[in-house]
């Protein structure tokens, strides 16, 4: 039996630790639905959620079935596919129901479910295959362009529904399959820099400053870089800051309102800055220890919004305390430890693109779904990794980590 159970895993020791953190997932969702005022909906959250993960467990048996040297064929298409889903969803989706304006599903026959999660796994697996048959790392800008737009694909479709959490995925994809295929730092923080010189827009003179430092950079490295790429740096970090207004006009009010009260909560303590300033206050009342498993006060009230879904860590912080949110992201990074060493030990650079393409998926969704709940980065509608109520999102999950396990494999 324990032969067969490390032949089904690939690798125990990453597929007990999701068993344990999806178990602890449904736990705390059926916390999360013990309220004074019971909701059907929340109260029979963790039933539905514990299916889902008996369906997850069918979808990871099935990939592990797949032969390696398949996720390299099915890369191209799979990739087309998610492109088609993702544009279907702009023009028949469904809304993901936690935040107002977003379409963000698909439903098809009873079943219904996010392409941008399938748009993820594709994203990653042509990313490796593109990366992956060359020899060398990529040395000039120009060689991040191809890498990039496949990225930029998806991530334009993704924002168009508009779901930003999701979008800020595929960042993490990017720049970590590139880290990964040995792109320099420096490259790196020049292909980022355009995105943190939208950011810095808010401020004339912190930009102006910023903009100085870039052009102090490219001088530094004018013997690396073609004068091409150097021109096409600045226009695109000029093109960020003309952007950046109307950018900001086209956000929705409920887009514009998170960022606003992620700088200053108390400019509307009891609309959009309502979830933050009640999250911060159950996972402060939490203390060390917490004050027990259903008993959390702020969400047996109700107070905490989505809390079994996007703001599960608040019922954690809440119930469990300082001892039990540090477990919880002990297990979290026990996981993606694991990740980077399977990647580090993976028999092909596709093989160990793909790991850690999913490593940056992840890192990515935990650390923005964490931070946003203590006031680190604005809300976004971004789920906590076999942790929040989701089943298409659980389900995708479990695929992944399959195709991670099975790409270390040899054929």
């Amino acid at each position: 039996m324990t032969d067969l159970f490390r032949r089904w895993a690939g690798d125990t020791q990453l597929v007990l630790g999701l068993a344990v953190l999806t178990l602890f997932g449904v736990a705390m969702i059926y916390s999360a639905g013990v309220l004074n005022d019971p909701s059907p909906v929340v109260q029979g959250a963790w039933v539905r959620q514990l299916a889902w993960f008996l369906i997850a467990l069918v979808g990871f048996s099935a990939v592990r079935t797949v032969k390696p040297r398949w996720l390299e064929w099915v890369a191209v298409p799979g990739y087309v596919l998610a492109l088609v889903l993702l544009a279907a969803t702009l023009v028949v989706g469904t809304g993901a129901g936690t935040a107002a304006g977003v379409q963000s599903f698909l439903q098809i026959g009873p079943l219904r479910f996010q392409p941008a999660e399938v748009a993820k796994i594709a994203t990653v697996l042509v990313l490796a295959r593109m990366l992956g048959v060359h020899e060398t790392a990529p040395a000039s800008l120009r060689e991040l362009v191809a890498p990039s737009a496949l990225v930029v694909l998806p991530l334009g479709l993704v924002v168009l529904q508009p779901d930003l959490g999701s979008a800020l995925a595929f960042v993490g994809i990017l720049f970590a399959v590139l880290f990964w295929a040995g792109t320099p730092l420096w490259m790196l923080a020049l292909l980022a820099s355009p995105g943190l010189g939208l950011i810095l827009t808010f401020d004339t003179r912190l930009w102006s400053v910023y903009m100085l430092v870039v052009v102090g950079l490219l001088y530094l490295l004018r013997y690396r870089l073609y004068l091409v790429e150097s021109v096409a740096v600045v226009l695109a970090n000029l093109a960020a800051g003309t952007i950046a207004l109307p950018l900001w006009s086209s956000l929705a009010d409920y887009q514009r309102n998170r960022i606003l009260v992620f700088l200053d909560p108390s400019v509307d303590p009891r609309g959009a800055g309502y979830q933050l300033i009640q999250s911060k206050v159950a996972i402060g009342s939490g203390g060390v220890f917490g004050k027990g498993f259903t008993a959390g006060s702020q969400k047996r009230l109700d107070f905490l919004p989505e809390q079994h879904t996007d703001f599960i860590f608040s019922v954690i912080g809440e119930e469990l305390g300082f001892v039990g949110t540090m477990l919880a992201l002990l297990a979290f990074a026990f996981v993606l430890r694991r990740l980077v060493r399977m990647a580090e030990n993976a028999p092909d650079p596709f093989a160990g693109l793909v790991i850690f393409g999913i490593f940056g998926t992840w890192l990515v969704h935990i650390f923005v779904n964490v931070g946003m709940t203590v006031g680190l980065v604005p809300i976004t509608g971004i789920p906590l990794p076999f942790v929040s109520y989701g089943g298409s999102f659980l389900l995708m999950s479990w695929i992944a980590a399959a195709v991670a396990i099975t790409a270390m494999e040899e054929d």
